[in-house]
């Protein structure tokens, strides 16, 4: 794992080994995830379980957190990712779980806001992924952290699609998980900057539910748009067929004894 930019040393304390006994295991890798403000979900997971990756990609994630979806793309086979997260709480947490990882020497970890890292780079993206600041103008969290986490303040949306953009290599993709209510502003800001929607997956907790967020996938270049409505659960904690084949290779539940008893 490589440190970018703004390295941080991370130092145990008694403060971080409490936290850090939660643990989040899958059957490839752990996600610690005792300081960082948003934890493993089921959206997340499926969210980066169904990532466009072919295989060798160089990508990029925004807001990494504690490394979920980065550590998810490199075990469908992504070649390289580098993932950015602001907060130092996060990046302690994503430090040990690349380190962690079976890719640790194709993780690097930037510990700096995604506008100043797009000042200083020159690189261009296969794939840019991102499970962003949720809420815009909407009643904010009294807990710091997870305000930082679950508002756009610093990276409101408009901002988000003016990066992506200058950041995508020309046959890139850019791959975003957001509330179901913001599509239509989120296509329209993106069309403005010169990405086209693809694909779009609503993801619905149960058949009869209203799905509250959605997969949506971009391209600097127009293509036969996708859409699909994936239902999470067929009864509860009873994932549906589609649902389980994506988490399948991930989760825990869906390992063979052995395996479990590995990880």
């Amino acid at each position: 794992m490589i440190w970018s930019c703004r390295p941080v040393r991370f130092v145990p304390s008694r403060r971080r080994t409490e936290r850090a006994v939660s643990i989040f295991r899958f059957q490839q890798f752990s996600v610690q995830q005792g300081e960082t403000a948003m934890k493993v979900c089921t959206d997340a997971t499926l969210f980066g379980a169904m990532a466009p990756v072919a295989g060798g990609e160089r990508v990029l994630d925004i807001g990494a957190g504690s490394g979920l979806l980065s550590l998810m793309l490199m075990q469908l086979g992504a070649g390289h990712v580098t993932a950015v997260e602001l907060t130092e709480q996060a990046c302690r947490d994503a430090a040990v779980n690349f380190s962690a990882s079976p890719w640790s020497e194709r993780l690097e970890l930037v510990w700096q806001s995604i506008q100043d890292y797009a000042e200083c780079c020159d690189q261009r993206y296969d794939l840019i992924i991102s499970n962003p600041p949720f809420f815009e103008r909407h009643s904010k969290n009294s807990v710091n952290l997870r305000r930082l986490a679950r508002h756009a303040d610093l990276l409101p949306h408009h901002e988000l699609v003016r990066l992506v953009a200058r950041l995508l290599g020309e046959a890139g993709r850019f791959y975003l998980l957001i509330p179901a209510h913001e599509v239509a502003r989120i296509t329209d800001l993106a069309a403005a900057a010169g990405l086209w929607l693809t694909g779009r997956v609503d993801y619905a907790g149960h058949v009869h539910s209203r799905a509250k967020v959605a997969a949506l996938t971009f391209s600097r270049r127009p293509e036969m748009f996708v859409y699909r409505r994936l239902v999470i659960y067929n009864a509860p904690r009873a994932y549906s067929e589609e649902s389980a084949r994506y988490l399948s290779p991930f989760l825990l539940r869906f390992a063979a004894p052995a395996d479990w008893q590995q990880a």
